[in-house]
């Protein structure tokens, strides 16, 4: 049991899920908004029965001792917290990826707020009391050992049935990873609409009105991803460049406030808001710079290889006739390949 897995095995069995998951996506949305919504309440059960045997734990069996200093000996280097930060984040990844969503939402200028309004609040207070239950059965040098916390304390808590627990932490992990590559596949969809991606990536499905060539590329992604060697580092270089474009994003917005307030704004909230958003980002792109110099410059230069690309496929309208004729009856292709089209409206224009 105190085995490592191959890493290989690892990976191919990653690779089967993830392409698996892409699938899915393109087959049937319904299916895969059902599954998504068992694994999502599979992960609200983990998390109950983690909060209240933490809960029984602490009140019965006596385990306050660990929250005592549970503090003591944690680096204060701003660096090192920044970089703390992006872990966590990626455990609240999601909410940024409602907007993606908004094409699909009925209502989406009222029921998108909503719904980060409360799923935010609600994911912060769960979280929080699971990991108070974490610290009251294991100890901090258990919990940085291990390689699956809630799997740790299900071994240590619930006995006999403790393997239910690594159950739901896999529907879980699977179920994250089914709405990432949803909602993931619509900003290529959309991008492409605008010319952002080669125009083959806004075809849907004729049959299942999927965006199938769109999933299909980012199961090609996230397939050459899996090569990394450290995941924490694929974490690292997607949190900078993910906290630096949203920096610009909301600086963007704060512009726009600034320049044109009359604008109308279907959705507004509170200066406030965007301000506060704005330091932390430039807290969480500025700091890891001292403490993982290495991964920021790598993070940077994936950024600047959009640059090229952008001229190349925005930019650049003269195209050369070699050029247009090999996209098109790449297009080509990939319509024959997937069956699919342009959206009508699209295709009007």
């Amino acid at each position: 049991p105190a085995c490592a897995l191959p890493d290989v095995s690892v990976r191919f069995i990653a690779a089967v899920v993830i392409s698996f998951f892409s699938f899915l996506n393109c087959y049937d949305v319904k299916i895969t908004t059902k599954i998504q919504n068992t694994f999502m309440f599979s992960k609200i059960v983990a998390l109950v029965i983690i909060i209240i045997s933490g809960i029984v734990y602490m009140f019965f069996v006596g385990g306050t001792e660990n929250l005592q200093n549970s503090f003591e000996g944690t680096d204060t280097n701003p660096g090192k917290i920044a970089v703390a930060f992006y872990a966590g984040i990626f455990s609240y990844s999601g909410w940024n990826y409602l907007n993606f969503m908004t094409e699909e939402l009925r209502n989406p200028y009222v029921n998108l707020p909503r719904a980060i309004y409360i799923s935010l609040p609600l994911v912060t207070l769960i979280y929080v009391f699971a990991n108070v239950s974490y610290l009251a059965v294991l100890t901090p040098s258990e919990i940085i050992a291990s390689n699956a916390i809630a799997v740790t304390f299900g071994d240590r808590v619930l006995g006999v049935v403790s393997w239910i627990m690594p159950l739901m932490v896999a529907m879980s992990a699977v179920g994250g990873l089914s709405v990432h590559i949803m909602t993931s596949s619509r900003m290529c969809f959309v991008g492409a609409r605008y010319g952002h991606f080669p125009a083959m990536l806004s075809h849907i499905s004729v049959e299942r009105f999927t965006p199938t060539p769109s999933l299909v590329f980012l199961n090609i992604l996230s397939l050459i991803m899996l090569c990394t060697s450290d995941i924490y580092v694929l974490i690292t270089y997607s949190s900078i460049v993910e906290s630096f474009f949203l920096m610009l994003s909301v600086s963007g917005l704060l512009w726009l406030r600034y320049k044109k307030p009359d604008m109308e704004r279907p959705i507004k909230v509170s200066i406030i808001v965007p301000i506060v958003f704005v330091i932390i980002c430039i807290f969480l792109v500025v700091l890891p710079v001292y403490v993982r110099p290495w991964e920021c410059l790598v993070g940077a230069l994936i950024t600047l290889t959009g640059i090229p690309v952008y001229y190349i496929g925005v930019e650049w309208q003269n195209k050369p006739l070699w050029f247009t004729k090999g996209l098109y009856g790449l297009t080509y292709i990939v319509q024959k390949l997937f069956m699919s089209a342009r959206e009508q409206g699209e295709a009007e224009d």
